[in-house]
C-alpha cells in the first residue's frame, strides 16, 4: 500500500499593486489573468495541502478567491522600493499560523508569471520530501549570453569596469567557454520551512531559500513586467504550457 504524503504543503500566490506594468497581474492573457496562469496550475496538484493569495490588491485577492484561494491581506504598498518578497513571505506565515496552517513546504507562486507545470512544480516538492537537507528547489535557466563575467558597470569615472577583479586572470570572451551561468526564474520556489525562510545563512540576495537550493533546470521562463512580456508569454503557452 502506498504511504500517504502526510505534510503539510501550501501554495502562496504573490503579487502587489503597485507595478511599472499598471495592473499587470490582473491583465488578460488568452482571456483570463495573468495570475490565474500558475494559480490554476497548482489547484491541479494533489500534494498541495492548502491555498492562500497575499497581496495589498483587493483586485488579486478576489480574483484569487474566486481561484481557490484562501485571501490575505498586506498592508498597502506605497511605493515599489519599499516591497521586499521575504516581507510578504513572513506576513503570510503569520497569518497563515492564526489558521494553525504550519507549512512543511511553501510553494511561492509568482502571480506575474505564466512559466510554470505541473509536473515541475510536483517535481520540486518531491525532491524536497525524498531529501529533507534540501532547503530549497527552484528553477533556473541556462544563460551565457549574460554572463556574470560578462556585465559591467559605470565607476565613479564614468568608464565601464567589471564587477569582478580577476587579477590579470584571461578571461575569454567567448561564451562557450565560460562557466555555464544559471538564473533564477521568477515562477515559482519550492522552499522546506525546516531550513529556509528564517535561515540566516543563505545565499544573497535571495537568503530566504536557504544554504542548499537545488536548480530545477527548465528551457524558458517568462515573468511580466512590460506590454511585450505579455506577448511572450502567450507564445509561452501555446508551446510549452499545460495541456
Amino acid at each position: 500500500m502506498k504511504k500517504k504524503n502526510k505534510k503539510v504543503i501550501v501554495a502562496l500566490l504573490t503579487g502587489k499593486g503597485i507595478n511599472s506594468l499598471k495592473d499587470k497581474n490582473t491583465l488578460p492573457v488568452l482571456g483570463k489573468p495573468l495570475m490565474a496562469y500558475p494559480a490554476t496550475v497548482a489547484k491541479k496538484s494533489k500534494l498541495v495541502t492548502h491555498y492562500y493569495v497575499s497581496s495589498d490588491s483587493d483586485r488579486i485577492l478576489n480574483i484569487g478567491e474566486k481561484l481557490g484561494y484562501k485571501k490575505i491581506k498586506e498592508p498597502k504598498i506605497k511605493a515599489q522600493s519599499n516591497h521586499r518578497h521575504i516581507d510578504s513571505l513572513l506576513f503570510a506565515l503569520g497569518k497563515m499560523k492564526e489558521d494553525e496552517v504550519i507549512p512543511d513546504i511553501l510553494v511561492v507562486l509568482l502571480a506575474n508569471s505564466v512559466s510554470i507545470k505541473k509536473f515541475w512544480l510536483e517535481d520540486c516538492i518531491r525532491q524536497i520530501i525524498k531529501d529533507d537537507s534540501i532547503s530549497a528547489v527552484v528553477p533556473v535557466v541556462l544563460q551565457l549570453d549574460k554572463h556574470p563575467y560578462r556585465a559591467k558597470k559605470i565607476g565613479r569615472d564614468g568608464f565601464l569596469e567589471p564587477f569582478f577583479d580577476f587579477g590579470g586572470k584571461n578571461i575569454s570572451t567567448n561564451r562557450q567557454d565560460l562557466e555555464p551561468s544559471y538564473f533564477l526564474c521568477h515562477n515559482f520556489w519550492a522552499l522546506n520551512m525546516k531550513n529556509s525562510i528564517y535561515s540566516t545563512n543563505g545565499h544573497a540576495p535571495w537568503k530566504f531559500m536557504g544554504s542548499k537550493a537545488k536548480p530545477y533546470i527548465i528551457k524558458k521562463s517568462i515573468d511580466v513586467h512590460e506590454r511585450d512580456d505579455l506577448n511572450d508569454s502567450i507564445r509561452w503557452l501555446k508551446n510549452y504550457g499545460d495541456r
